[in-house]
């Protein structure tokens, strides 16, 4: 049966929900507020959760808080009402990045898989060796369906653009080495056992023996814990994530395709893992959309494959990111809508 109000047990279920989404390092860089009388959750960026260093500009946080709402509507199409998305609603409160109002019997729910709420608890980030099977044609082709409802492009570079996101992103590796500030920051985020947010240290997966893949070493110092390593897939399949546009509504948007991809993935059983590395570097992230045939703004590399599942990161809960009740928005606002 379709949900009539926003009660506590509602809100928490679509908090928890969205709060299953994935953010750089796991920071998990949002909160929510409940507006009962009018149905609706505002989503908020976190000062306290922002990683000056790596995302200075927020736009990974953009597109966390994009994945999260994704995952919000999924679980709001489950329910049984009508996801009512509005970005960035109102422009004096740049913190404010998302609201979204339950409406009455899902119809934009129709454009999306109703099953995406299934892999929402399933889905992982596998940084474990991958087989060499190819994803099928009909599982990209679904993908770039999909990604194209979210207002983004997903492509799979050729021989010689996959060489090339790979060099780049090996260099973004090695200049975070040498950068202490960005080393402290990103080491600030593996954290130890009962933590509910960060990387636990058994999360962060191997390295690769072949120096092929140029896997997030996580800035461990020479004297920290040795990471283990073996033979990752000599091709990697990638997919790169773009827009036509940058800024934040183009990274909320990238966010809301990223987990629509990362759901649809997961119910086909294929795994995947992000190269964010070099989109932390506006010269690298720049040379990255040189390699698009036409106008594109890189937004996340993708690596996907058939293998083994990743490992579980923890999430805070869900009564902990809640906010005080927000004031009911005004009837008259004009709403944009996001299918």
């Amino acid at each position: 049966m379709p949900c009539t109000t926003l009660d506590e047990d509602l809100t928490l279920a679509l908090v928890s929900a969205a709060a299953a989404a994935p953010s750089l390092h796991n920071v998990q860089p949002w909160y929510f507020r409940a507006s009962a009388p009018d149905r609706t959750i505002h989503v908020h960026a976190a000062p306290g959760r922002l990683l000056p260093r790596s995302d200075p500009d927020a736009r990974a946080v953009h597109l966390s808080v994009g994945a999260a709402l994704c995952n919000l509507m999924a679980a709001a199409v489950r329910l049984g009402r009508e996801p009512v998305v509005r970005l960035l609603p109102e422009p004096s409160r740049p913190g404010l990045l998302a609201s979204v109002r339950l409406a009455g019997r899902p119809r934009s729910g129709l454009l999306r898989r109703p099953d995406l709420h299934r892999a929402l608890w399933r889905r992982r980030s596998s940084r474990l060796p991958f087989e060499p099977e190819p994803v099928p044609e009909p599982v990209l082709s679904e993908l770039r369906d999909a990604v194209r409802l979210d207002g983004a492009e997903l492509r799979r570079p050729g021989p010689f653009a996959r060489t090339r996101l790979l060099e780049l992103t090996a260099r973004a590796e090695q200049r975070l080495t040498q950068d202490p500030a960005r080393r402290a920051e990103t080491l600030a985020c593996l954290t130890g056992p009962g933590a509910d947010w960060g990387l636990p240290r058994y999360a962060v997966g191997p390295l690769d023996s072949t120096g092929r893949l140029p896997l997030r070493g996580f800035a461990v110092p020479p004297d920290g814990p040795a990471r283990d390593r073996c033979a990752f897939e000599a091709d990697p399949q990638l997919l790169l994530l773009t827009t036509r546009h940058d800024g934040p509504a183009a990274w909320l948007h990238a966010g809301l395709a990223l987990q629509h991809a990362l759901l649809l993935l997961t119910l086909h059983g294929v795994r995947a893992s992000m190269l964010h590395q070099a989109l932390e570097w506006p010269d690298l992230r720049a040379r990255m959309s040189g390699l698009c045939r036409d106008r594109c703004v890189p937004q996340m590399l993708l690596r996907v494959g058939y293998g083994p599942a990743g490992f579980p990161t923890p999430r805070r809960a869900a009564a902990e990111l809640l906010g005080p009740p927000a004031p009911p928005a005004p009837l008259d606002r004009p709403a944009a809508t996001v299918g």
